[in-house]
């Protein structure tokens, strides 16, 4: 396959509803998209991300400068892209790149992503997430809104100081949702005692209560709760999801292609985890219709056996890049099954968020 260009395009995206992190709130996030051109198709990722405001800035700009010094000129020179360096930024560079690569191959021959990666589903198990509140009957609200839009299990946000009253809440209420909570690393292992008070309301498994390089701790506290424990952004490659495995750290993977370094290295990973009978379910970073695609078609592998964070595109966008995916009746989304990852931006759409495009080619 001949690429002619590479096209670094950013992109601000009106969300739907406002974002609230630990740096402030926002109205829209902005996208890297990676573009490769050859004479015949354009293959398409984005780079996965879920910070926004100036942080999301300083990913993009980091993303985009490793993109020009190293990724892009290899995938010009027509030569195999290296294996990415150990840091968040680094991985995610190089799975947009082999996304992209990837993405303008199979639709060059006419073949689908969930075809290529080995899909046995056509359908695949939906689940939302459910930030911080600012209180418990906000929280409350916020889930029984989502469970009348037929998302099959909610996952809850927690932190120190917000834990215990609005689980049993949610557990109280709705007695036969399938839930579970992230914590995002924010505990120590001095709390083990009290988040084994989480045993009681027989959650699905706790993601990430540790920081993610603490996986001793993470194995310490797996002897100590009965809720099992999923690790996300402790995962960083296939190496550390072994190794982490073999610790017993985990029960369970949250599985995102982003953070791993692709879909090469993700396959590897789902392979293991069947291996050792360890539960998989595929995690999402705020990504538009473009990175979704992708996650659905890894979803449907057999090793996938939970409903990951696979909301439909009305859960974060005014307006998707893409056809949005839409939760059909039973609570799931369409795998896509058209050439490469089977979707492909609107162009009214794309060119009304556009804030910069690139061209990059081998006679620049």
């Amino acid at each position: 396959m001949t690429i002619e260009a590479v096209e670094l395009r950013r992109v601000a995206m009106p969300l739907a509803t406002p974002l609230r992190t630990a740096h402030g709130t926002f109205d829209r996030v902005e996208k890297l998209l990676v573009g490769v051109q050859t004479p015949d198709v354009v293959g398409w990722s984005e780079l996965g991300t879920d910070q926004a405001g100036d942080r999301g800035r300083e990913v993009l700009d980091a993303a985009d400068a490793l993109l020009r010094r190293d990724l892009v000129p290899d995938v010009l020179a027509g030569a195999p892209i290296g294996r990415p360096s150990p840091f968040p930024v680094a991985l995610a560079a190089h799975a947009a790149v082999e996304v992209a690569v990837l993405d303008a191959e199979l639709r060059a021959a006419g073949r689908s992503l969930a075809e290529h990666l080995g899909a046995e589903r056509d359908r695949v198990d939906s689940g939302v997430v459910v930030g911080i509140a600012g209180s418990t009957p906000a929280l409350l609200d916020e889930v029984s809104h989502r469970i009348g839009e037929g998302y099959r299990r909610v996952k809850l946000k927690i932190e120190p100081g917000w834990d215990h009253e609005p689980v049993a809440a949610a557990s109280e209420q709705h007695p036969d949702l399938a839930l579970q909570v992230d914590a995002n690393g924010s505990y120590t292992r001095a709390d083990a005692e009290h988040l084994a008070g989480l045993d009681e309301f027989d959650l699905l498994m706790i993601e990430q209560p540790l920081p993610a390089d603490d996986i001793t701790g993470h194995v310490e506290l797996a002897e100590q709760l009965r809720t099992p424990i999923c690790l996300d952004e402790t995962l960083t490659s296939f190496e550390v999801t072994k190794f982490a495995l073999a610790r017993g750290a985990c029960s369970v993977v949250n599985l995102k292609p982003s953070r791993v370094g692709g879909l090469g290295v993700a396959r590897r990973i789902h392979d293991l985890c069947v291996e050792r009978g360890v539960a998989l379910w595929c995690g999402g970073l705020l990504e538009t219709g473009i990175g979704r695609a992708v996650n659905v078609a890894l979803a449907a592998l057999p090793g996938f056996t939970l409903a990951g964070d696979l909301s439909a595109s009305n859960r974060y966008w005014e307006t998707d890049l893409t056809v949005p995916f839409v939760l059909d009746d039973d609570g799931r989304l369409a795998v896509p099954t058209g050439p490469g990852i089977g979707v492909e931006p609107l162009p009214d759409v794309l060119e009304a968020v556009t804030t910069s495009r690139e061209i990059l080619s081998g006679t620049d």
